[in-house]
Order: C-alpha cells, then sequence, then structure tokens
C-alpha cells in the first residue's frame, strides 16, 4: 500500500530560507559559439533560459505535488557560457516554514531544458540525434536556514 502525504508544516516557525541549485548543459562548440555571438534562430537564449528558471521556480509546488506553495521573495537566476556548454546557478529567498531547495532545482532544471529547446536544432546529427548535448550535475550547492 502506498501513502503520499504533504508534510505538515504548521509547527515550525518562520525563518529566512535560501538555496542555491547549479547544472549544466553540455554543446558543441558551434553551438556555444552561436549562443556568443546571438545567432540563435529561436532568441536570446540567456534571457529566454533566465525568464524560464524564474517562472519555474514559482510554479514548483504545481510541477512536484508534495511541495508546499512558498511566497518566494528573490529568484536570482545566473547563466555563464562556458567553453562546452552552458552553467546555470539559481538562488531563491524566501521568509516561510520550510526549504526553498525544489524551488532552486526546479528553476535550474527547467532553464537548463530551455536552452536545450533553443539550441536542438544545432545539437543534432545527421540522424535527428544528440550524441554529445546532455544536461550535468543539477544539485543543491547551499542550503541554509536562518
Amino acid at each position: 500500500m502506498s501513502n503520499a502525504v504533504m508534510v505538515d508544516i504548521s509547527g515550525k516557525a518562520y525563518s529566512l530560507r535560501e538555496a542555491e541549485a547549479e547544472g549544466f548543459i553540455r554543446l558543441r562548440s558551434d553551438t556555444v559559439r552561436l549562443i556568443r555571438e546571438g545567432k540563435i534562430e529561436k532568441g536570446d537564449v540567456i534571457t529566454v533560459a533566465k525568464t524560464a528558471g524564474i517562472l519555474a521556480a514559482k510554479r514548483t509546488p504545481e510541477l512536484l505535488p508534495l511541495c508546499h506553495p512558498i511566497p518566494l521573495e528573490s529568484v536570482e537566476v545566473k547563466i555563464e557560457v562556458e567553453n562546452e556548454g552552458v552553467r546555470v546557478r539559481t538562488r531563491i529567498k524566501a521568509h516561510y516554514k520550510t526549504g526553498v531547495e525544489m524551488e532552486a532545482l526546479t528553476a535550474t532544471s527547467v532553464a537548463l531544458l530551455t536552452v536545450w529547446d533553443m539550441v536542438k536544432k544545432y545539437e543534432k546529427d545527421d540522424k535527428g540525434q544528440y550524441p554529445s548535448t546532455a544536461i550535468e550535475g543539477v544539485r543543491v550547492v547551499e542550503k541554509i536556514k536562518i
């Protein structure tokens, strides 16, 4: 028999919660060059991915059924184009009764998926496959409760 419940946090006190997550998408060097030059057909990869990450953080409880809806106070998505791909780091802040690491992970993951969606045309091989594209290392870097 399975059981799923949203954890009861009614007895917990409000405190400042922060979490930072990061992840990386490995891309072809030609794709990285096109991102840097602003020549991706779908538009500005960095701006769209940041916006997607912010939106995803705010919608985390709609995506993860047992997450509490948290009134987020700050969502910062940083995106760096590196030689082998794109790194996303997201920091979330809120005064609440439970942590914000799932929001940080969700924002980072959706930002990375957005990058993939925007550059997939350039990543496919002649068979329409993605032999070298990979999202890697999505993890919580830091979690703070003050």
